[in-house]
């Protein structure tokens, strides 16, 4: 499989990615406080959310990508 033909695919997926869970979330833990062998700390969740014009534009460059025929 061709460079082109595999970052199409890629494109492809996460743009159905996008659509299908319209975005992540992530966990940051940060170390607040240290006292002696007692640690304080927190879990801060984030969410991203992806845009719903990126997710169809990330498709559309892959569709458009394996469409495309160039010289090879």
């Amino acid at each position: 499989m061709k460079a082109k033909q595999l970052a199409a695919i890629v494109l492809i997926v996460a743009g159905t990615l996008g659509l299908i869970y319209r975005g992540f979330t992530y966990t940051r833990e940060t170390h607040e406080a240290k006292f002696g062998s007692l640690e304080l700390s927190i879990s801060h969740r984030s969410r991203i959310d992806v845009p719903l014009w990126a997710s169809i534009g990330l498709i559309v460059v892959g569709v458009g990508i394996l469409v495309v025929r160039t010289e090879s």
